[in-house]
């Protein structure tokens, strides 16, 4: 039983969408707590409300609200508001977001359960020790890549896992596990692609003068690096700082764009809009 629940929805764009959901609420006893609301030729909305009544079941909330769904044709999720999604993290060698997204979880910014971290290298396992998390190495080569993400596959299952982070994991997930995990991947990278790829990104873009470094945490497809887009930091840099120096700034951008996403996702503020986001904030 719980007290405090968030709906999320999208449906084609009619008449008495928002009437039918208060409508709802109300039959329940329920109050809005905070409601944001977007259509273009489809309608979006994220509905964070209370019973104030009496504590009432999530699933005798989700049967209800199914009969009214299916009148409006909606895709829609209802959770309560402090369930902990489980969040599998995999990394490789740089661990900057890692750490940053483990320091936001041990201090309560990010209300999640973290079952596991993952890893095709060793570097982390003694930091997934400290903060007591099971560490997996799966190592990846040609050979073994379907292997892999087959054992891959059998963790998420086990651990019932909702959302899965690529905290800098440094390798391209097969297209066919990208269809399989669609909407529930989030990866981080530098907002210098596609202008400036390879292993020293930094380094090119202080040879081109930039202004700016930055980056973008948004969902993996099979379309490599071009998911739909959650949120992008930027950060100003000028002619005194060297390339190491962006690369440390350039550190600081993903792991505020990662976290920001990681934490709206499982907030169920991120709606997916084609190969766009909708994203309550």
């Amino acid at each position: 039983m719980s007290d405090e629940f968030v709906l999320t929805l999208t449906c084609p764009e009619q008449l008495g969408i928002v009437h039918a959901v208060s409508g709802f609420l109300l039959d329940h006893g329920c109050d809005i707590v905070d409601n944001r609301q977007f259509d273009s030729e489809r309608f979006y909305m994220r509905v964070h409300f209370a019973a104030r009544r009496e504590p009432v079941a999530l699933e005798t909330l989700r049967a209800s609200f199914a009969r009214t769904a299916t009148v409006y044709g909606m895709e829609w999720q209802l959770h309560a508001v402090d369930e902990r999604p489980r969040v599998l993290i995999m990394v490789s060698r740089f661990g900057h977001c890692l750490n940053d997204l483990l320091y936001r979880w041990r201090t309560g910014q990010l209300k999640i359960d973290i079952p596991l971290i993952v890893s095709n290298h060793r570097d982390f396992e003694p930091l997934a020790r400290t903060y007591g998390i099971p560490f997996e190495h799966i190592p990846v080569t040609s050979e073994t890549k379907a292997d892999a993400e087959a054992r891959l596959l059998e963790l998420l299952e086990r651990h019932d896992i909702e959302l899965t982070v690529l905290a800098r994991y440094m390798q391209v997930l097969s297209d066919d596990l990208c269809r399989k995990l669609d909407g529930r991947v989030i990866n981080i990278h530098h907002s210098f692609l596609p202008g400036f790829k390879g292993a020293k990104p930094y380094h090119q873009a202080f040879e081109r003068g930039v202004k700016v470094v930055g980056a973008t945490a948004h969902y993996v497809t099979a379309d490599l690096d071009e998911g739909p887009i959650i949120e992008q930091e930027v950060i100003r840099v000028d002619h005194t700082q060297d390339a190491n120096q962006l690369a440390v700034i350039g550190r600081d951008a993903e792991c505020l764009a990662l976290s920001r996403a990681v934490q709206w996702h499982v907030e169920r503020r991120v709606l997916l809009n084609g190969h766009r986001t909708v994203v309550f904030r």
